[in-house]
């Protein structure tokens, strides 16, 4: 079902950012590689592959929020592969170097969604800024963002290496505010990740809730401002 607050108003953003890993490229495209390799695992593997990823980023941030960063920060790259081996190990699948080539050089150009593209160049013919903010780190998503041609449709691709804390720490969304010298509520952030769209909620900025499974939200905070089965609702609202 399709969510739409129309009080919001379409000429009050200025920058539209996008999350990547979920939003924009499908992480579980991942399933069809790893079911070649090991076969009856494949989509088992990925799910959990996501998880512990992102399990990881959350420890990372949790025991040491400082502002500096955290010293336990790793890169989303090496955290990526660490959680590969994570799985593997629980799972009982020997993961030999070349697997683990392959799944790694697959992830670093993760398919994008169908309607990537399609939204990305119309919103920016539409004039409003464009964005990614990401986990993700610089060589990774210069990958990503150019093996699937979005490129030329992105002003800038904004990454929380910059302050070693993941989302959902604000400071990771505090990025934005400084990358584009706009304030919160001239910013519309879109995330299929309903924990992402909710802590980007409490930190301040209108949500978009990419909700392609129709899952349930979250139990705690506040609901998106906005909510679409998929990437392209987000041009009915702006």
């Amino acid at each position: 079902m399709e969510t739409i607050n129309p009080s919001a108003g379409s000429g009050k953003y200025q920058l539209i950012a996008f999350d990547a890993y979920g939003t924009l490229f499908d992480v579980y495209s991942m399933a069809q590689l790893a079911e070649e390799l090991f076969p009856g695992h494949g989509q088992a593997l990925t799910f959990m592959w996501r998880d512990r990823q992102i399990e990881y980023t959350r420890l990372v941030t949790l025991s040491d929020p400082s502002p500096s960063g955290s010293k336990y920060y790793l890169p989303f790259w090496d955290l990526t592969i660490r959680s590969l081996h994570y799985v593997c190990k629980r799972m009982s699948l020997e993961l030999s170097a070349e697997n683990e080539k392959r799944l790694m050089d697959q992830y670093a150009k993760l398919t994008a969604y169908d309607d990537s593209l399609t939204v990305l160049k119309s919103i920016k013919e539409r004039g409003f800024s464009t964005a990614i903010l990401s986990n993700g780190s610089k060589d990774m998503l210069a990958t990503v963002v150019q093996s699937n041609g979005l490129k030329p449709y992105l002003d800038k691709v904004v990454t929380i290496e910059d302050v070693r804390l993941f989302k959902t720490a604000p400071q990771a969304y505090e990025l934005l505010i400084k990358e584009f010298s706009v304030s919160k509520n001239e910013i519309l952030f879109v995330s299929s990740n309903a924990w992402d769209a909710l802590a980007a909620k409490w930190f301040g900025f209108d949500v978009f809730w990419v909700n392609r499974l129709g899952h349930p939200y979250e139990e705690i905070g506040d609901r998106p401002n906005y909510e679409g089965s998929s990437l392209s609702k987000v041009l009915e609202i702006i």
